[in-house]
């Protein structure tokens, strides 16, 4: 077998800043309810298109980026990406042969679930009351997923990231 020699990985770490910076970047109060999860949607580009370079150990990592920036529970963020980056290799090759709509269909579901265990995770720590909104950053993800997926793509290929 021969061994690909890694090209650009530079653009993965350098989308993850960005998705990080734009988790934490300031958003009108009526449009906060509604966040997208950004970490999630572009960890989920990566462990699809380069599943052998991302994976769990990198979610782990940003997750605990993020609970640092957020100032979350240590280990909260991670294990929820850590959680739909194992969903993701799981349904890797299914969802790589779904069209784009069934793709965000199936996303939704996952970030849908991520969203519950941080709900859940939250009202262990008495941090915030569960309301059903909860699952509007899933929708509003889900529906951003093809934009992002289209972008990243461009990137990816044009900068030959392996």
């Amino acid at each position: 077998m021969i061994a690909l020699r890694a090209r650009n990985v530079w653009v993965i770490w350098a989308s993850l800043a960005v998705a990080l910076l734009l988790s934490v970047l300031s958003m009108p109060k009526f449009m906060e309810i509604g966040r997208p999860l950004w970490l999630a949607l572009f960890l989920t580009y990566w462990v699809l298109a380069l599943p052998h370079r991302v994976g769990m150990a990198t979610a782990w990592f940003i997750g605990l980026l993020a609970d640092v920036l957020n100032g979350t529970l240590l280990g909260q963020n991670a294990l929820i990406l850590t959680l739909i980056t194992f969903l993701v290799m799981t349904l890797h090759q299914r969802l790589r042969m779904f069209p784009m709509w069934q793709q965000s269909m199936v996303l939704l579901v996952v970030f849908g679930l991520a969203q519950l265990v941080q709900l859940w995770l939250n009202a262990l720590t008495g941090s915030r009351p569960p309301t059903l909104a909860f699952i509007l950053p899933a929708l509003v993800s889900a529906l951003l997923w093809p934009w992002i997926c289209v972008i990243l793509r461009g990137i990816h290929q044009r900068l030959s990231v392996n």
